[in-house]
């Protein structure tokens, strides 16, 4: 005769280890990191700093208008924030000068400096995904990858409690949604809701398999 579970098994479908999942996964993005990283690396932060090479610490003014100078556009305030955070993540080096921050380049923020292409184009002769679109065994990798973070994470919204998608949503368009396991999972549970769209690029949508009640495009 098998023992029975103890008393203190973990409920798996409780709100605690729902929360749960949802913070862990909050920690796992860190979404705040990667947007600033995005924005240094769309503005050519890094390059603005180094300046032909030069390492002298900077402040977000002087970075600001070395962008422009440049052909760019930014905010010096909303500049500083992102710095700060990123300095945070020894991406950059805070300099506290007379009260005045000024930042330089760490080795992790060398790595930002452009050349004249982009490292995955230089190697394979196109952008990733243009790349991932023609190879069948890449695309299918990277549809793995997106479901192994999306997928966990709509599970525990639809397992909180929460009804974004009840009431009077009759059609859902899903953006970006890569082989639509999130589009499906909410279209199971919400039968309110008539059609949904898988939207993402040509080549993702044509190898997407079929979801009952829904298209791509």
């Amino acid at each position: 005769m098998s023992p029975s579970p103890p008393s203190s098994a973990i409920d798996e479908t409780s709100e605690i280890r729902n929360r749960a999942r949802l913070q862990i996964l909050e920690l796992a993005n860190m979404i705040s990191v990667p947007m600033c990283l995005n924005a240094v690396v769309r503005l050519n932060v890094a390059d603005a700093v180094w300046s032909g090479g030069e390492k002298s610490p900077v402040n977000a003014a002087e970075i600001v208008e070395r962008i422009v100078a440049k052909g760019g556009g930014a905010d010096a305030g909303n500049l500083e924030r992102i710095l700060r955070m990123l300095a945070a993540y020894n991406v950059f080096e805070e300099h506290l000068e007379s009260s005045e921050r000024r930042y330089s380049l760490t080795e992790i923020g060398r790595t930002l400096v452009t050349d004249s292409e982009e490292p995955f184009v230089k190697a394979n002769g196109e952008p990733a995904y243009c790349y991932y679109g023609k190879d069948e065994a890449m695309n299918k990798l990277m549809q793995k990858a997106m479901a192994g973070v999306s997928v966990p994470f709509m599970r525990a919204v639809l397992g909180s409690g929460y009804d974004g998608f009840g009431g009077g949503v009759e059609r859902l368009v899903d953006v970006g949604g890569s082989a639509g396991d999130c589009l499906k999972m909410i279209l199971q549970k919400y039968p309110n809701i008539k059609e949904g769209i898988n939207f993402d690029l040509p080549d993702v949508v044509a190898k997407a398999p079929t979801i009952p009640g829904a298209e791509c495009d």
